[in-house]
């Protein structure tokens, strides 16, 4: 879940899961939409590949990427589950480094 929550804390990024919840794109379209240098954009998809957010899907010579919602999902039910929202899954939250439960 950490790799997720990095892969969505750049802003890049979470405009690439925008637009991918309209449907798959081409990596070629997707990195039309960003004024970047293409291995930057490679980057970021397989940081997103890399959380699990993306999966990418070969159609002849384009690569195209299509989001992968139960990622997306697993992170909405943690952050409502610390928010008080949603149903709980019965395991203890983390402790965060150099603090005691009480």
């Amino acid at each position: 879940m950490n790799t997720l929550f990095k892969a969505l804390s750049h802003p890049v990024r979470r405009r690439i899961v925008a637009m991918l919840r309209k449907g798959p794109m081409a990596s070629g379209d997707i990195a039309a939409a960003f004024d970047m240098s293409w291995p930057t954009i490679t980057g970021h998809l397989n940081a997103l590949k890399e959380a699990g957010l993306v999966s990418p899907e070969r159609e002849g010579q384009t690569i195209r990427y299509r989001l992968e919602i139960s990622a997306v999902e697993e992170a909405m039910a943690f952050l409502m589950e610390i928010a008080g929202t949603g149903e709980t899954t019965g395991r203890p939250l983390p402790t965060p480094k150099g603090k005691t439960e009480t």
